[in-house]
């Protein structure tokens, strides 16, 4: 048996190198994904690494002279399992080659089904704690690509500290465009968007609180989810603690006369129904419903606690109202905050604020870079 390793950009690049050396007989035995790592770990680039084999004419062989051949079993999974059993004679140069090369696949099929990522060993400690914390693997290639970088123009320094500090620095830069929220000056009709259950109620009553008592403006409430009535009543409750008015608008032309009443209102904050974001007509029926003006502030209230799939699915919907900046929710309820460099990845939004509680105007807070870093990698050392 003969058995060779082939590497191209392509399956049927490789698959052509495979055909040409040994022929239309030749076996796959294995193929996966290979990134090179390039000078100083940059410049990668993904490529196929193909292992086949073939088997050659028999040897002729006689009876004084037959060397019995080495039992290789191939299982299900690709793991060769190799029986050398002592031959009554010395090898001959062909069996020599042969038992070489299965060898050679034996530690090539074990090295790829044991590390996937092809990192040294310091910074894979770093990959799989990056994984660990729910950051997903096309943003750990990105945030390891300095860090290696550091690894081979530091003499492949072991110490993880300094590779951490890397890491940190980039997820830093990148909440720093995150984080750069500033209200516009010119809106004042504030709306805040999300599925039920995700605290957009309480959220609201924060951010009402927060502009009433601490920043000194004349506030005016009013919501729109009336589909449950504990919301209503939820809002209601809030209002009267604050001593701020408060309208309930059950279609459009409640609503366009909840606004003719606080026009003299520096700012109002706008309570939407928590209904289900899948279905595609209810975007629809809220910018008829609302017919949003220029200068109004849309957030997006997404929960942490959610699975990830489904925060992007909700961000992704409601941005259908062109939403730019999320409040997140429930920080406190959940250890795994790798979610939210996944996803701003993806979309880009700015993060305007985080609660934590259910408290009052207390449990509400701006982010800032460190705050967020902080808050996705952790502690680490």
């Amino acid at each position: 048996m003969r058995v060779k390793k082939y590497t191209a950009p392509t399956m049927p690049e490789a698959m052509k190198h495979v055909r040409k050396e040994l022929g239309d007989s030749a076996v796959i035995l294995n193929s996966k994904e290979k990134n090179t790592k390039g000078f100083l770990g940059l410049f990668k680039k993904k490529n196929i690494e193909v292992v086949a084999a073939v088997d050659p004419s028999p040897m002729q062989q006689t009876k004084s002279n037959r060397v019995k051949e080495p039992n290789v079993n191939f299982q299900l999974d690709h793991q060769p399992s190799l029986n050398l059993k002592q031959p009554t004679q010395e090898p001959s140069s062909h069996d020599q080659d042969l038992i070489k090369e299965i060898k050679e696949l034996r530690e090539s099929l074990k090295d790829s089904s044991q590390n996937s990522n092809y990192y040294p060993k310091p910074i894979d400690s770093i990959a799989y704690n990056l994984k660990h914390l729910g950051i997903d693997q096309d943003t750990i290639q990105e945030l390891m690509e300095p860090v290696l970088t550091e690894y081979y123009t530091n003499r492949k320094s072991q110490d993880t500290s300094a590779y951490w500090q890397i890491v940190k620095d980039q997820i830093f830069h990148k909440m720093e465009s995150a984080t750069q929220y500033e209200q516009d000056a010119r809106s004042k009709h504030i709306f805040l968007f999300g599925p039920t259950g995700v605290g957009k109620t309480t959220t609201l009553a924060k951010l009402a609180a927060d502009a009433s008592i601490n920043q000194g403006l004349d506030v005016g409430l009013i919501t729109l989810d009336t589909f449950r009535i504990a919301a209503v009543d939820q809002l209601k409750t809030y209002a009267k603690i604050l001593n701020l008015p408060v309208e309930v608008a059950y279609n459009h032309e409640d609503f366009l006369q909840a606004k003719e009443k606080f026009t003299d209102k520096e700012i109002v904050f706008v309570d939407t129904p928590g209904r289900n974001f899948r279905e595609d007509r209810y975007i629809e029926e809220m910018k008829q419903f609302v017919e949003f003006e220029d200068h109004d502030e849309l957030f997006c209230v997404l929960s942490l606690t959610s699975k990830e799939e489904d925060i992007d699915d909700i961000y992704s919907k409601f941005n259908g109202l062109s939403i730019n900046q999320v409040i997140l929710t429930k920080l406190d309820e959940t250890s795994h905050l790798g979610s939210i460099l996944n996803l701003w990845q993806q979309h880009q939004f700015k993060i305007a604020y985080l609660t934590t509680g259910q408290d009052v105007p207390d449990d509400i807070e701006p982010p800032s870079p460190q705050r967020m870093t902080d808050l996705i990698v952790g502690d680490q050392s």
